[in-house]
């Protein structure tokens, strides 16, 4: 598994994912093309074997307090083995680098499996947008994350100081942590139940 940051050349192979992992709700390819230039957005893809299985972003102004994950996808062939959480990690450490106190999501209510993997790393139903995905009718549960605290749990070596990750870690760190797979949009995404991952 190699995570690195997403490049505008990683278009293409983020948008045959991103069809596959969302076919209801896609975002176009001039919606992801924005979302990878723009100085607010931070996106990774995870590699496998030279070929990309997965992508994440981030919407974390700087200097703001708050960051939203936006989106996390994998292939169908990587989920299940840890590859979600890691990627989910990685979103948290660079909030983490970035100030961020708080980081909030959105995830399908009918995607327990997602729910879960958020609530093990720490966070919590903060409310509820009815109908919000569509064309599903599907309520969005709305989530926070005490950026702070769950790094000071990662790393308690940190708590007197910063929570920034060890280098080395970024990828996930534990990689033998258990992982649900991820099948769920997050933070302003109109998520998938069938496709993705963590959304």
């Amino acid at each position: 598994m190699t995570v690195r940051a997403a490049t505008p050349g990683d278009l293409a192979a983020i948008m045959r994912l991103e069809r596959a992992s969302f076919p209801t709700d896609a975002w176009s390819e001039s919606m992801m093309r924005e979302e990878l230039s723009s100085p607010h957005g931070w996106y990774v893809v995870d590699q496998e074997a030279g070929r990309i299985v997965g992508y994440a972003g981030l919407r974390a102004v700087r200097t703001a307090t708050d960051a939203d994950v936006q989106t996390i996808a994998l292939a169908e062939a990587a989920r299940g083995r840890g590859r979600g959480r890691a990627l989910l990690r990685t979103l948290l450490e660079e909030a983490s680098r970035r100030g961020v106190s708080h980081v909030f999501l959105e995830v399908r209510a009918d995607n327990p499996v997602a729910q879960s993997l958020y609530v093990s790393e720490g966070f919590f139903e903060i409310g509820r947008k009815p109908r919000y995905y569509q064309p599903d009718d599907v309520d969005a549960v709305v989530m926070k994350l005490d950026l702070r605290g769950w790094g000071e749990a990662r790393h308690p070596s940190a708590a007197a100081g910063s929570v920034d990750a060890p280098s080395g870690s970024r990828a996930g760190g534990g990689g033998s942590a258990p992982d649900a797979p991820p099948e769920a949009r997050i933070s302003a995404r109109r998520t998938s139940w069938e496709g993705g991952v963590c959304t």
